[in-house]
């Protein structure tokens, strides 16, 4: 089931953490756990949530988060980030149906998301949903930018104006 958090206090943090738990333990190598986990928390709680038209949102089966992703605005629409899935429910169509719902509930606007080229994973489903590339770096919300990833964009079958 989709569910939608516009604010902190509307998640479980350590729910999400579940899901998330691989990335934080790379991100651990260099410091701790811990302190991958509250870096986290700090960005969603300064940087994210106080973003206007911030979305995370949730996959949720029973009261597990199985998998989540972040929308946030971006150049003339949303961008999707940070879709992951909890390992122990890998290759079940979570991410597929969390994607699906997402689109289904803001396809008003064109959603991009960058994918890592070198994430096989990542760039199957996003193609499986519909995103077609539309660019060979990814151009970030800060302002960095990154051949490592390319730059996806799904857009309404009966709008093409966002094909490159």
């Amino acid at each position: 089931m989709l569910c939608l958090a516009t604010s902190q206090a509307q998640l479980s943090f350590g729910k999400l953490m579940e899901v998330y738990i691989e990335g934080n333990l790379e991100k651990a190598e260099a410091s701790s756990l811990l302190q991958a986990e509250q870096d986290f928390y700090s960005y969603l709680r300064d940087c994210f949530f106080p973003t206007d038209g911030a979305v995370y949102a949730l996959w949720v089966e029973g009261n597990a988060y199985v998998s989540a992703l972040r929308l946030e605005p971006y150049k003339d629409g949303l961008l999707l980030a940070a879709l992951e899935t909890a390992p122990g429910h890998r290759r079940k169509g979570y991410a597929y149906q969390l994607m699906q719902a997402v689109l289904a509930r803001f396809a008003q606007k064109p959603i991009y998301s960058h994918v890592s080229k070198q994430n096989a994973a990542s760039l199957a489903i996003h193609e499986k949903c519909g995103f077609r590339k539309i660019s060979d770096a990814a151009a970030y919300i800060d302002g960095s930018v990154s051949d490592r990833a390319v730059t996806l964009c799904y857009w309404s079958a009966t709008e093409k104006r966002y094909e490159s």
